[in-house]
Protein backbone atom coordinates (compact mmCIF):
# COMPACT_ATOMS: atom_id res chain seq x y z
CA UNK A 1 0.00 0.00 0.00
CA UNK A 2 1.50 3.80 -0.97
CA UNK A 3 1.60 6.42 1.64
CA UNK A 4 -1.74 7.86 -0.01
CA UNK A 5 -3.66 4.45 0.43
CA UNK A 6 -1.95 4.61 4.09
CA UNK A 7 -3.33 8.04 5.03
CA UNK A 8 -6.64 7.27 3.92
CA UNK A 9 -6.98 4.06 5.63
CA UNK A 10 -5.92 6.03 8.72
CA UNK A 11 -8.98 8.54 7.90
CA UNK A 12 -11.15 5.53 7.74
CA UNK A 13 -10.08 4.46 11.01
CA UNK A 14 -9.83 7.28 12.82
CA UNK A 15 -13.72 8.16 11.65
CA UNK A 16 -15.05 5.27 12.62
CA UNK A 17 -13.89 5.63 15.84
CA UNK A 18 -14.95 8.93 16.60
CA UNK A 19 -15.48 9.59 20.00
CA UNK A 20 -19.20 10.94 20.37
CA UNK A 21 -19.59 14.87 21.18
CA UNK A 22 -20.74 15.30 25.01
CA UNK A 23 -24.24 16.24 25.85
CA UNK A 24 -24.47 19.50 26.80
CA UNK A 25 -24.54 20.49 30.87
CA UNK A 26 -27.54 22.18 31.67
CA UNK A 27 -27.57 24.96 34.17
CA UNK A 28 -28.16 24.21 37.71
CA UNK A 29 -31.57 26.11 38.84
CA UNK A 30 -30.89 28.89 41.11
CA UNK A 31 -31.39 27.95 44.82
CA UNK A 32 -34.53 28.68 46.97
CA UNK A 33 -33.20 32.07 48.98
CA UNK A 34 -35.88 31.17 51.33
CA UNK A 35 -35.67 30.91 55.42
CA UNK A 36 -35.03 27.56 57.16
CA UNK A 37 -38.70 25.96 57.91
CA UNK A 38 -39.10 24.45 61.04
CA UNK A 39 -39.66 20.92 59.73
CA UNK A 40 -36.05 21.44 58.62
CA UNK A 41 -34.85 22.04 61.91
CA UNK A 42 -33.26 18.78 63.70
CA UNK A 43 -33.80 17.85 67.03
CA UNK A 44 -30.23 19.14 68.31
CA UNK A 45 -29.22 22.19 70.31
CA UNK A 46 -27.43 25.07 68.15
CA UNK A 47 -24.47 25.57 71.10
CA UNK A 48 -23.95 21.75 71.45
CA UNK A 49 -23.51 21.37 67.51
CA UNK A 50 -21.35 24.56 67.08
CA UNK A 51 -19.37 23.53 70.41
CA UNK A 52 -18.89 20.15 69.27
CA UNK A 53 -18.18 21.56 65.74
CA UNK A 54 -15.67 23.86 67.04
CA UNK A 55 -12.89 21.32 67.97
CA UNK A 56 -12.52 20.98 64.23
CA UNK A 57 -9.66 23.61 63.30
CA UNK A 58 -9.94 25.65 60.39
CA UNK A 59 -7.98 28.58 58.34
CA UNK A 60 -9.18 31.75 57.79
CA UNK A 61 -10.09 33.61 54.52
CA UNK A 62 -11.20 36.95 53.17
CA UNK A 63 -13.59 36.20 50.00
CA UNK A 64 -13.52 39.87 48.06
CA UNK A 65 -15.45 40.57 44.99
CA UNK A 66 -15.09 43.84 42.83
CA UNK A 67 -17.73 46.73 42.27
CA UNK A 68 -20.50 45.02 40.42
CA UNK A 69 -21.71 47.18 37.39
CA UNK A 70 -22.99 50.45 38.68
CA UNK A 71 -21.68 49.63 42.15
CA UNK A 72 -19.44 52.33 44.14
CA UNK A 73 -17.24 49.80 46.52
CA UNK A 74 -16.04 46.15 46.03
CA UNK A 75 -17.32 43.39 48.84
CA UNK A 76 -15.75 40.98 51.12
CA UNK A 77 -16.53 39.40 54.03
CA UNK A 78 -14.26 36.79 56.69
CA UNK A 79 -15.03 33.08 56.23
CA UNK A 80 -13.42 30.10 57.89
CA UNK A 81 -15.66 27.51 55.98
CA UNK A 82 -13.51 27.57 52.58
CA UNK A 83 -12.24 24.50 51.34
CA UNK A 84 -10.44 22.41 47.85
CA UNK A 85 -13.08 21.01 46.05
CA UNK A 86 -11.63 19.46 43.05
CA UNK A 87 -8.40 19.08 40.86
CA UNK A 88 -9.91 18.83 37.36
CA UNK A 89 -11.40 21.08 36.84
CA UNK A 90 -10.00 23.53 39.22
CA UNK A 91 -12.87 23.95 41.69
CA UNK A 92 -13.11 25.52 45.39
CA UNK A 93 -15.82 26.37 47.37
CA UNK A 94 -17.32 28.37 50.43
CA UNK A 95 -20.06 28.60 52.70
CA UNK A 96 -21.79 31.42 53.10
CA UNK A 97 -25.20 32.33 55.12
CA UNK A 98 -28.45 32.93 53.43
CA UNK A 99 -28.98 35.80 55.27
CA UNK A 100 -25.42 37.25 54.45
CA UNK A 101 -25.81 40.98 53.35
CA UNK A 102 -22.60 40.89 51.15
CA UNK A 103 -23.23 37.63 49.27
CA UNK A 104 -25.70 39.00 46.98
CA UNK A 105 -23.20 42.03 45.71
CA UNK A 106 -20.45 38.61 45.39
CA UNK A 107 -23.34 37.09 43.50
CA UNK A 108 -23.54 40.03 41.11
CA UNK A 109 -19.89 40.71 40.36
CA UNK A 110 -19.96 36.43 39.26
CA UNK A 111 -16.46 36.56 40.42
CA UNK A 112 -14.57 36.32 43.46
CA UNK A 113 -10.92 36.03 44.95
CA UNK A 114 -9.80 34.18 48.36
CA UNK A 115 -7.58 35.76 50.60
CA UNK A 116 -5.92 33.45 53.04
CA UNK A 117 -5.08 35.08 56.11
CA UNK A 118 -1.37 34.80 57.70
CA UNK A 119 -1.05 34.56 61.90
CA UNK A 120 -0.94 38.04 62.14
CA UNK A 121 -3.66 39.06 60.57
CA UNK A 122 -6.25 38.47 63.14
CA UNK A 123 -7.42 42.46 63.06
CA UNK A 124 -7.90 42.23 59.43
CA UNK A 125 -10.45 39.39 59.92
CA UNK A 126 -12.23 40.79 62.39
CA UNK A 127 -12.81 44.18 60.66
CA UNK A 128 -14.10 42.10 57.81
CA UNK A 129 -16.21 40.30 59.98
CA UNK A 130 -18.49 42.89 61.31
CA UNK A 131 -21.54 44.20 59.03
CA UNK A 132 -22.20 47.43 57.78
CA UNK A 133 -18.47 49.27 57.73
CA UNK A 134 -16.29 50.09 55.41
CA UNK A 135 -14.54 47.34 55.33
CA UNK A 136 -11.95 48.38 52.92
CA UNK A 137 -10.83 51.43 54.63
CA UNK A 138 -7.01 51.75 54.95
CA UNK A 139 -6.87 48.06 53.34
CA UNK A 140 -3.96 47.84 51.07
CA UNK A 141 -4.70 45.85 47.82
CA UNK A 142 -4.66 45.26 44.37
CA UNK A 143 -6.24 44.04 41.56
CA UNK A 144 -6.64 39.78 41.13
CA UNK A 145 -5.49 39.45 37.32
CA UNK A 146 -8.39 37.61 36.44
CA UNK A 147 -11.34 38.57 38.27
CA UNK A 148 -10.48 42.01 39.05
CA UNK A 149 -11.33 41.24 42.74
CA UNK A 150 -9.73 43.22 45.97
CA UNK A 151 -6.21 40.99 46.55
CA UNK A 152 -5.48 41.98 50.27
CA UNK A 153 -1.90 42.26 51.24
CA UNK A 154 0.29 40.66 53.33
CA UNK A 155 -1.62 37.19 53.01
CA UNK A 156 -0.24 33.72 52.50
CA UNK A 157 -1.92 32.75 49.67
CA UNK A 158 -5.20 34.16 46.82
CA UNK A 159 -7.22 31.87 44.68
CA UNK A 160 -8.58 34.10 42.07
CA UNK A 161 -12.12 32.89 40.55
CA UNK A 162 -15.39 32.86 38.65
CA UNK A 163 -18.57 31.58 40.78
CA UNK A 164 -19.04 28.40 39.26
CA UNK A 165 -22.14 27.01 40.51
CA UNK A 166 -24.61 27.70 44.23
CA UNK A 167 -26.11 25.35 46.54
CA UNK A 168 -28.45 25.31 49.02
CA UNK A 169 -27.34 23.62 52.30
CA UNK A 170 -29.74 24.09 55.49
CA UNK A 171 -29.53 27.97 56.76
CA UNK A 172 -25.95 28.21 54.33
CA UNK A 173 -25.00 28.69 50.43
CA UNK A 174 -22.66 26.26 48.87
CA UNK A 175 -20.94 28.21 46.59
CA UNK A 176 -18.42 26.75 43.97
CA UNK A 177 -15.64 28.55 42.33
CA UNK A 178 -13.88 27.94 39.08
CA UNK A 179 -10.00 28.83 39.89
CA UNK A 180 -8.52 31.22 37.11
CA UNK A 181 -5.44 32.07 38.83
CA UNK A 182 -3.68 31.83 42.40
CA UNK A 183 -0.28 32.00 43.67
CA UNK A 184 1.57 32.84 47.29
CA UNK A 185 3.19 35.58 48.65
CA UNK A 186 6.55 35.99 50.50
CA UNK A 187 5.28 36.61 54.01
CA UNK A 188 6.89 34.32 56.49
CA UNK A 189 3.92 34.06 58.66
CA UNK A 190 1.92 30.47 59.08
CA UNK A 191 -1.52 30.47 58.78
CA UNK A 192 -4.49 32.20 60.92
CA UNK A 193 -6.95 29.58 62.41
CA UNK A 194 -10.28 29.34 63.72
CA UNK A 195 -10.28 26.94 66.52
CA UNK A 196 -13.30 26.76 69.71
CA UNK A 197 -14.63 29.97 68.38
CA UNK A 198 -11.64 32.09 68.17
CA UNK A 199 -8.56 33.27 65.98
CA UNK A 200 -5.53 31.09 66.79
CA UNK A 201 -2.25 30.72 65.27
CA UNK A 202 -0.15 26.86 63.93
CA UNK A 203 1.97 25.79 66.83
CA UNK A 204 4.41 23.27 65.64
CA UNK A 205 5.07 20.01 66.88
Amino acid sequence: MGQAGMAEAAVRYLRSNRTPAPEPVEALPRPDLRCVAEDERAPLDPREFRRVLGNFATGVAIITAPPAAGGDSPAGFACQSFTSLSLTPPLVAFMVGRTSTTWPRIARAGVFCVNVLGAGQGQLCRAFAVSGADKFAGVPYDAAPVSGSPRLAGTVAWIDCAIHAVHTGGDHLIVVGRVNALGTTDEPSGPLLFHRGHLTRLTPL
